[in-house]
């Protein structure tokens, strides 16, 4: 009887699917990934117990490096909040006669965050953007009383944000001077802001303090309220 020959068949695995799928799921976390703004300049903040999350969106963020300069930033998440990155810029120029071109403006809508008086803004948004990465903010000015500079950022922003709920986020680093500070706070207070939170490095909670003791008290209730 003849022996039956068995067709071998191609080992070859047709991997253009797998190549879509990769492809796909690639594309998938550009679009949804957030990237996160540079920052200014290197700040070293206190230690805190605190873990409480702060707010990522419809924020303003206040820092203050170990030689006093204040920076602004505008952090908003929605591609519509661009516009209102661009109408805080646009009621700033008009108000205070800054002479920015559409260009300049865009330039902060595509960045928001600023260091400079607002004698400086023109020639900073001016440059160009990886020239502008090198250039040494001197710092919005917030400790003479008579020209915080710092009350108009904040004002401006309350109204562009429109009646939404905003989180003012203070973080400065461990040599900041108290004047500085005390123009951050009072730039806050003339708008009638009161409430903020600092920005610190967590730590471990001290063992046997009061809030270690109060969290195992919370622990406790959680674990007996889930059986």
């Amino acid at each position: 009887m003849p022996a039956v020959k068995i067709p071998k068949k191609s080992a070859d695995t047709d991997m253009t699917p797998f190549v879509d799928i990769a492809f796909l799921i690639l594309t998938f976390f550009i679009m949804a990934t957030k990237m996160k703004p540079p920052a200014p300049v290197e700040i070293t903040t206190p230690y805190s117990v605190s873990s409480k999350e702060l707010e990522q969106r419809d924020a303003i963020l206040i820092e203050m490096d170990k030689d006093g300069r204040v920076f602004f930033t505008m952090q908003t998440e929605k591609a519509e909040d661009r516009e209102i990155r661009k109408s805080l810029i646009s009621n700033l120029n008009n108000a205070r006669n800054l002479g920015l071109t559409e260009a300049e403006m865009n330039a902060f809508v595509k960045n928001p965050t600023v260091g400079v008086p607002f004698t400086q803004l023109k020639q900073y948004f001016g440059t160009p953007e990886e020239q502008r990465k090198a250039i040494a903010q001197p710092g919005i000015p917030v400790t003479d009383t008579a020209n915080n500079e710092l009350y108009y950022w904040v004002r401006d922003a309350i109204t562009v944000f429109a009646g939404r709920k905003i989180s003012y986020l203070v973080k400065g680093d461990n040599q900041t001077k108290y004047p500085v500070f005390k123009g951050i706070v009072d730039a806050l207070r003339k708008n009638d802001q009161n409430k903020y939170q600092l920005i610190t490095t967590p730590e471990a909670v001290p063992t046997g303090s009061d809030l270690a003791r109060q969290n195992m008290t919370q622990q406790g209730g959680r674990n007996a309220a889930e059986e």
